[in-house]
């Protein structure tokens, strides 16, 4: 169909019109509440007591959700809301990584609440509009989508039926329809997701960003935790923001002289020192694979650490299909260029076989996850599946971990392929791999049980009387009902902690300290341990806050930062950091107060959980294959390395003994010690023994709001 019978077919329910204001240091001061089922459209008025404690992204999406809802509020209840909000910083386009927006909802796969960062246009552009956060309730009635003119002051709700729902597709045809002409496309934002994610509880959310250079629309993900099902259970469609242009100080910053300053210090070493370093301009993220197979690059459901295969997907492999020398970036001014595409790639199997595509990425985590972790090192399927959950909605670290869980459940005959509808889904079996994401795309099959995610499929496996239930909570590796990263932590305890003590569930966003911990040993003692679970968690939580990307702080650094006091901190960034938010906003301000601005919102969202039931120690269990080795096999395959460590950490001498006795000794001893780091994270964060944040500490912090004590004041 072509674009003017698409737009014809669209039925305006509901028309707004506003006062635009402008940006003043970052904010607007304003956020625009929607409700697709009632068409409701008004503007909220930020109270300064939100805007002090709260700061923006994140912190805006949790205090609007908390008064949006009520304990026992359900993923798919009408009165939950998806919250989109950069933060101060975000749309600035002096400084890379300045185009970060926070989804913000309560999850369909944990009960909790659930926070995922993402690029593109959108969020900046939504500021643009006059609005610091969106908020966007209720459940249509038929598929509609949400436009937002930031030229003509106007929000329009409307019924559109015609347009394609998956969204390598949609946002092309959105695109088209609300720019008069191609200049105009680089001034369109969109937010859809697509067909898999309203049939399973995993679906996520693309935030759409135009490319000059190729003429074509691409994708960044909101992966985590099953916003795109919310998105699709609302019947939106999508959401479209449209402005006059991006131009130099649209944020109507206090000093925009230091933020250039700063940005050109960071575009030297990008281009000075970043071949040297991650080469993030030509392989991205990707750079990561050969680096993690030679210290713990997840294989076969986390199983094993390394595979003679990995080659075949490392990351010079990677850089022969990324198209180079473009300016990757998924938002206006960042020289980090880390956002890869693979352009004319020729999609082999589903419904798009034959369509000639961009592909974004893959990225570390999608080549780890649907590569290793699966058993297969095969590029060309990696590169087809992050196609298709892309364009299918569906988040590519959770579907790596299902498919890595449903691999060793049908090595172990918990899975069969009576089971699976005829599926051969051992590890490495690509073409069944592929053929359950289009089953899960079309809502039909086994796709639709793997879309339920790992714990509930946990639940499924051991109430039909397939497996043990010990075995499978062993190897089922979520935390919370998210999937893990692809990340081992097995020999790293302090990332054992930066998995299973996170607010929202097993997600590197807060705390990647495998190289502190297990390479370097910079943190040894439990201490130690405890203050990077505590400074790092909170130093990210601030990128969430503001509006900002967490790759141009370490993933480039200063010639000199290895000779600095604490170079994981990377401190001359985070003096950059410091000035750019004073710069913005006015604001005094300093390293101490960063982190305490952060424990706010971090403590308030720990508090979140616990109001709904969730946020104590229990939660906080994590999976043994996190920890140590579950299967025979599994400590066979490393039996020198877990020989020594029986005899020199716990004195257990391994000679004679079989390889079920010396598993047995080892996984108390690692049990123990997550439990000692748990107690020692615990009180470093000033929560009690039950994983509960202390009044006292509550009141120091400032984040002692009535509803917030009157929430905690049992649990103490």
């Amino acid at each position: 169909m072509d674009i003017k019978s698409i737009k014809e077919q669209h039925k305006l329910l509901k028309k707004w019109d506003y006062n635009w204001t402008p940006l003043d240091k970052g904010y607007t001061d304003k956020t625009l509440y929607i409700n697709v089922g009632t068409t409701e459209i008004k503007e909220k008025n930020v109270p300064s007591e939100m805007k002090e404690k709260f700061i923006g992204g994140k912190g805006y999406g949790l205090r609007l959700l908390w008064n949006a809802t009520k304990p026992n509020t359900k993923w798919d209840d009408k009165e939950n809301e998806i919250i989109i909000s950069s933060g101060p910083i975000g749309g600035i386009t002096q400084y890379s990584g300045s185009g970060k927006s926070l989804v913000v909802t309560i999850s369909p796969q944990t009960d909790s609440v659930m926070d995922s960062n993402v690029g593109g246009f959108f969020g900046p552009f939504l500021k643009f509009s006059g609005f610091d956060a969106i908020e966007i309730q209720g459940k249509a009635e038929k598929d509609v989508i949400v436009f937002i003119d930031g030229i003509n002051h106007t929000v329009e709700i409307f019924e559109a039926p015609a347009e394609e729902i998956n969204s390598h597709l949609l946002v092309e045809q959105l695109t088209e329809i609300f720019a008069d002409n191609d200049n105009e496309k680089k001034s369109i934002g969109v937010v859809s997701t697509g067909s898999a994610a309203q049939h399973s509880l995993i679906g996520m959310l693309n935030f759409s960003f135009y490319d000059p250079k190729r003429k074509k629309v691409r994708l960044k993900q909101a992966g985590r935790g099953g916003i795109g099902t919310v998105f699709r259970n609302k019947k939106i469609k999508a959401l479209v923001c449209k402005i006059p242009g991006v131009k130099g100080n649209l944020n109507n910053v206090v000093d925009l002289d230091a933020i250039m300053e700063r940005g050109k210090r960071f575009n030297r070493e990008m281009k000075e020192l970043d071949d040297k370093q991650c080469q993030m301009r030509q392989t991205g993220t990707a750079h990561l694979m050969e680096i993690m197979n030679d210290h713990d690059l997840p294989v076969m459901n986390y199983k094993f650490g390394s595979h003679p295969d990995a080659y075949k997907i490392n990351s010079s492999v990677w850089k022969s299909h990324f198209t180079q020398n473009h300016p990757d970036g998924c938002w206006i001014g960042c020289n980090m260029s880390c956002t890869k595409g693979i352009d004319n790639y020729v999609v082999k199997t589903g419904p798009y076989k034959g369509q000639v595509v961009i592909v974004d990425g893959p990225e570390y985590e999608n080549a780890a996850g649907l590569g290793s972790n699966c058993g297969i090192f095969d590029p060309e399927y990696i590169i087809e599946t992050n196609f298709y959950c892309d364009t299918y909605g569906i988040c590519t670290i959770t579907w790596s971990t299902l498919t890595a869980f449903i691999m060793e459940c049908f090595q172990n005959g918990i899975l069969n392929k009576e089971r699976t509808g005829g599926l051969d889904l051992n590890f490495g079996n690509s073409e069944a791999a592929i053929e359950m994401l289009h089953q899960l795309g079309r809502g039909e099959g086994f796709g639709k049980i793997a879309g339920m995610g790992v714990r509930k499929m946990k639940e499924l496996f051991i109430n039909s009387g397939w497996g043990e239930a010990g075995f499978l909570n062993d190897i089922g590796m979520e935390n919370k009902g998210l999937e893990y990263s692809q990340y081992m932590s097995k020999e790293s305890l302090a990332q054992q902690g930066g998995f299973a003590l996170t607010n929202k569930g097993p997600q590197h966003d807060e705390a990647w300290l495998i190289f502190m911990d297990m390479v370097n040993n910079h943190i040894p003692t439990f201490e130690n341990k405890a203050e990077a679970l505590h400074y790092f968690p909170m130093f990210r939580t601030w990128f969430g806050l503001v509006g900002l990307c967490k790759l141009p702080w370490n993933d480039v650094e200063p010639e000199n930062n290895a000779q600095t006091d604490e170079p994981a901190k990377v401190p001359e960034h985070v003096d950059n950091y410091v000035t750019i938010y004073k710069a913005v906003t006015g604001r005094e301000f300093d390293k101490k107060r960063l982190v305490e601005d952060s424990e706010r919102v971090y403590n308030f969202q720990r508090v979140f959980n616990l109001r709904r039931g969730y946020g104590k120690r229990i939660n906080d269990n994590q999976p043994y294959r996190a920890a140590g080795p579950v299967t025979k096999e599994e400590y066979e395959s490393r039996s020198e390395r877990y020989d020594k460590q029986l005899k020199e950490k716990i004195g257990f001498d391994p000679k004679g003994k079989t390889t079920e006795e010396k598993m047995k000794a080892l996984r108390k001893y690692r049990e123990d010690q997550y439990e000692s780091l748990r107690d020692a994270v615990y009180k470093r964060r000033g929560w009690n023994n039950n994983g509960v944040p202390k009044i006292e500490f509550l009141k120091k912090i400032g984040m002692d709001l009535p509803e917030v004590i009157d929430v905690v004041k049992d649990f103490q």
